[in-house]
């Protein structure tokens, strides 16, 4: 028998939710064919058939949470029998549990005097759960602890001081005949706990403006076709928004920073943020050093990156460290809206839905393409004609691309 187990789940997460078996006890697979489908609090992860082979059983079921390390089934050779006839209910075995945590090794003084220095939010939520953060190097400046950091720990420590119970399944439970309930996703509790927090933490205001689309829609007609034929990706919209966004970055350096308790962070490198809706929920891919990457490069990245998110084949390198993020709800036909900061990002551009509307140019009213744009922002951080310059500058930008492109 070869045991499947949970593998290595990625930086700060312990434990997932088994979401899926593709496969039934009995089923022959394929070596390298996935079997199962793991859920985390970030993204979901397929576990494949480590060889070709039946699986001869299932020992964590749908809805089960299970440790890195823990056995999700076994598989036999070919002509294996299964040890069951299907899945069951709830697994039979109970999950080995993780070795005990080593004690902390010594640190440097100045790791212990960075960690000591944490703001009071964050010594407040590591008290409240219970931990202590001296001695600990966090992901902060100068490996102050930040409070990604100390809720990590508190994870982590929860984790490991409990062998977890199996969930329920993750299926309807029918409260009558005219609703049903189902629980939440980790994934799903993920977004709804940092939507929170980010209005709970800063201070989020929001502010509009208008482009007018002529000009991009122009230039795609007149060189959409030769741009797919020499570089095999259509010419989108998205391009022009991440370049746009970046001359506005470059001139209102706040936008692009952040704060770690007194301290503001700014950031040189223009790591972009594409929020995508899938069937799991809300995710926000990265495009790397994106001032340094052409139109078609952009282009060919954020489409890869949008086939990943809704294969469920992010990993969580995908989706850390933006230092900024666009938001399009134009593609749900969305006119305008609030957009929520993705912490601990200071500003976030909302896209939205193109539409012919009158306005005055030279005195004469004129029909345009027209969007609404908005952009919330940290108001801690980013004042008020900081936010209005950076969305005027996009707007710029959007309605004379050459200009943009030439860099002037």
């Amino acid at each position: 028998m070869t045991d499947i187990v949970v593998p290595t789940l990625g930086e700060s997460v312990s434990e997932a939710t088994v979401a899926k078996w593709m496969k039934k006890a009995g089923d022959t697979v394929r070596k390298d064919e996935t079997l199962v489908e793991l859920e985390t609090d970030k993204v979901s992860v397929e576990v494949s058939a480590p060889e070709a082979g039946v699986l001869s059983e299932i020992v964590a079921a749908e809805g089960a949470t299970v440790n890195i390390g823990a056995i999700l089934g076994r598989m036999g050779g070919a002509g294996a029998q299964p040890a069951k006839a299907e899945a069951a209910p709830a697994p039979k075995a109970e999950a080995p549990k993780p070795p005990l945590a080593a004690p902390p090794a010594p640190q440097p003084a100045a790791a212990v005097t960075a960690a000591k220095q944490a703001p009071p939010s964050v010594q407040r939520i590591a008290a409240e759960g219970g931990v202590e953060v001296s001695g600990v190097t966090g992901s902060g400046k100068d490996g102050r602890v930040t409070k990604a950091d100390a809720l990590s720990i508190i994870e982590n420590r929860g984790a490991q001081s409990q062998t977890p119970a199996p969930h329920p399944p993750l299926q309807a439970r029918v409260v009558s005949d005219r609703e049903e309930r189902v629980p939440m996703t980790r994934l799903r509790k993920t977004i709804a706990r940092r939507l929170k927090e980010a209005q709970n933490t800063a201070a989020m205001l929001t502010t509009f403006n208008e482009a007018d689309m002529s000009a991009i829609m122009a230039a795609r007609n007149k060189y959409k076709d030769s741009f797919e034929k020499k570089h095999g990706v259509k010419l989108g919209f998205m391009s022009f928004f991440v370049k746009a966004c970046i001359a506005g970055l470059k001139e209102i350096p706040n936008v692009n920073a952040e704060i770690d308790g007194d301290d503001i962070i700014y950031k040189n490198f223009y790591d972009i943020g594409i929020a995508v809706g899938t069937d799991r929920g809300l995710v926000v891919p990265v495009v790397r050093d994106a001032d340094h990457k052409s139109m078609a490069e952009i282009e060919k990245e954020i489409g890869e990156l949008g086939l990943k998110a809704r294969d469920g084949h992010l990993k969580l390198e995908d989706l850390q460290g933006a230092t900024f993020t666009i938001s399009n709800g134009g593609v749900y036909g969305s006119l305008m809206s609030t957009p929520i900061l993705n912490a601990p990002q200071s500003g976030i551009l909302g896209m939205h839905k193109i539409q012919d509307r009158p306005i005055v140019i030279d005195k004469q009213v004129v029909v345009r393409p027209m969007m609404y744009l908005a952009m919330s922002y940290d108001h801690r951080i980013v004042d008020g004609k900081e936010a209005v310059t950076f969305l005027v500058r996009v707007k710029e930008g959007l309605e004379d691309p050459e200009r943009m492109l030439l860099d002037l």
